[in-house]
């Protein structure tokens, strides 16, 4: 498997599920996995995926492919200077631009719902 994951979603979990982040992969039913911080949700969706995975192959069940594209297409609707910003304060953090939109999502999605 791949280092790159699939498409998958995060959010953060109010405190009555629990707190930290869910994250999820749509392509893959079923499959999803929590953590403290959206870092550790990836993290922990990684080994989640990677045993979803295995599993189907142990069953010979067939593996969902993941939709095509989704990276790129976002990719291309942000803007040269926004991914640059993005990159540099990765960089910064020590973190991969994805990991840092995820959170910054995260983020800003618990704002606006309160949660």
């Amino acid at each position: 498997m791949s280092d790159r994951l699939p498409r998958f979603e995060i959010r953060p979990l109010s405190k009555g599920e629990g707190g930290g982040y869910l994250i999820a992969f749509p392509d893959y039913p079923g499959c999803m996995a929590d953590g403290e911080t959206p870092e550790a949700a990836i993290a922990e969706g990684r080994d989640a995926l990677a045993s979803y995975v295995a599993t189907l192959r142990e069953l010979g069940r067939p593996i969902p492919l993941a939709a095509k594209g989704s990276e790129r297409t976002l990719h291309e609707r942000i803007a040269t200077s926004v991914q640059k910003a993005l990159a540099r304060r990765a960089d910064a953090e020590g973190i991969s631009v994805g990991a840092l939109v995820a959170r910054l999502l995260a983020e800003g999605l618990e704002r606006r719902t309160g949660s």
